[in-house]
């Protein structure tokens, strides 16, 4: 048994800042007691503990409490993307047999129609229940059920535990240090692991969040030059976003300013070098929702000296690559404390491990200094500004039109977002490229809309007639 985050917290350090948003700010104290009350709320509706509810809310710290209600009532939190379509958030919410919704006001659109939900507004206004707060909490508690995609097409629900998330913390704090003086700016959303687990190290280091709703790049670029901000995580369109701006205000980052975590797919060279000149310490990472954040971490000195490599890995992490060829590249395998002990629904069956072992999909190498090089996300993976996109998602629902016979989908370089999804499409019956689109976008969040649709005769195929995606552009 461990101690209950936030009433430890609170406990230690009670007025100590814990959160900043918008010119407010609040003590571990006040958070404790206003998610208390919320949680109390929760229970007057019926929430018991150990409820299996879902969440969806834009970043901010109505947010922050509920989460922590929930926690407090040891709920298994199944954090909703708001960014996807109602089509998928409806299969998410079935797929996790979720006993309901707790929605922000502003996102109950978001929602698939009659569903079970409960807005975030007239939760705050409800009556109390008393309620026992239990002051500890079991390490294999699932505490954040968080949904990615599959290369099937099918997202799994991928469960972390409070060991998974405090053994993540603590090998994260343990590779970069913290201090009670720090401050983390969160502008990356809070149903992301790389969100979630900075509210984890707030609660067990003690550090402020400065949190951020949406990415206001001119203020958060200000925080850095000012020096009010010591850390954040970036992923590379956000941070050459804040590059381009200290350039064109000729600014450097203050030297209180400690360090910047880039994850969500590989930081280009060019990034590193003029993050290095303005005084930008950038540390790569690499990691993934069924590892509750970092794996593999490259330390800010190597930033140059080891360019294009994700580090090594964290103290309690290990790392090997699986049948390496004869240049040393496999498949990476992750074993360690921050593990997924698996998966809900559909995939509940599935073992998230063989021998103890993580297999990622992901090639890479390891170099004779031991660092970790990533060549390739899932072979077929886009990432597009940081957020992650299967092929076979889009491909599944281009191939749900009625005119569509073939469909494959594949990532296009793009200056801005790294990566955008196209589609390659053999038609059966005449339709028009953006009638395929409007399909899509019914069907599919935003940045997984294929920015281009190009009409073909025939789709690259090998003997066994698979797909081969990576001949696609060819």
């Amino acid at each position: 048994m461990y101690p209950n985050w936030i009433l430890q917290r609170a406990y230690l350090t009670p007025l100590r800042k814990a959160l900043a948003y918008k010119g407010q700010s609040w003590t571990f104290q006040e958070l404790n007691n206003l998610s208390i009350k919320r949680a109390r709320q929760l229970s007057a509706l019926g929430i018991q503990q150990g409820d299996r509810i879902a969440i969806m809310g834009p970043s901010n710290p109505d947010l922050v409490v509920m989460l922590y209600a929930c926690m407090h009532l040891q709920c298994e939190m199944v954090m909703l993307n708001r960014r996807l379509s109602q089509e998928e958030v409806a299969y998410q919410l079935e797929d996790a047999e979720a006993v309901t919704v707790f929605v922000a006001d502003e996102d109950v659109l978001k929602l698939p129609p009659k569903t079970a939900h409960h807005l975030f507004s007239t939760i705050a206004k409800g009556t109390e229940d008393t309620l026992d707060i239990d002051k500890e909490w079991p390490l294999h508690q699932t505490t954040t059920i968080m949904y990615t995609s599959g290369t099937t097409g099918f997202p799994k629900g991928v469960r972390q535990t409070v060991g998974n998330h405090q053994a993540s913390a603590t090998a994260s704090v343990f590779n970069i240090g913290l201090q009670p003086e720090d401050v983390w700016l969160c502008a990356v959303p809070l149903f992301h692991i790389s969100g979630f687990s900075i509210l984890v190290r707030s609660l067990l280091y003690g550090n402020q969040v400065y949190l951020y709703d949406q990415f206001d790049v001119e203020t958060i670029t200000q925080n850095i030059i000012d020096g009010e901000v010591t850390h954040m995580s970036v992923v590379a369109v956000t941070l050459e976003r804040i590059l381009h701006t200290l350039e064109q205000l000729a600014m450097k980052a203050s030297p209180r300013f400690k360090l910047m975590l880039a994850g969500g797919g590989p930081v280009p060279v060019d990034y590193l070098t003029r993050a290095h000149a303005l005084n930008l310490a950038v540390a790569q990472t690499y990691g993934m929702t069924e590892t509750s954040s970092q794996t593999a971490t490259l330390a800010s000195e190597d930033a140059i000296r080891k360019i294009g490599s994700a580090g090594k890995p964290l103290f309690f992490n290990q790392i090997k690559i699986a049948e390496p060829n004869d240049d040393g590249e496999g498949e990476i395998c992750i074993r360690g404390p921050h593990v997924t002990p698996g998966y809900i629904g559909r995939f509940a069956q599935k073992s998230a491990t063989i021998d103890g072992w993580l297999h990622t999909g992901d090639i890479g190498y390891i170099d004779e200094e031991g660092y970790l090089f990533v060549i390739d996300r899932r072979a077929d993976l886009i990432i597009s500004g940081g957020e992650n996109i299967y092929p076979a998602e889009i491909e599944n629902v281009l191939l749900t039109h009625p005119a569509v016979q073939e469909a494959g989908v594949c990532g296009k370089h793009d200056s801005r977002w790294g990566q955008v999804p196209i589609a390659f499409v053999v038609l059966k019956e005449q339709v028009s490229i953006e009638q395929l689109q409007a399909f899509c976008s019914q069907k599919l969040a935003k940045y997984k809309v294929p920015k281009e649709i190009i009409l073909t005769d025939t789709l690259p195929r090998n003997g066994a007639n698979k797909l081969v995606r990576r001949k696609l552009l060819q």
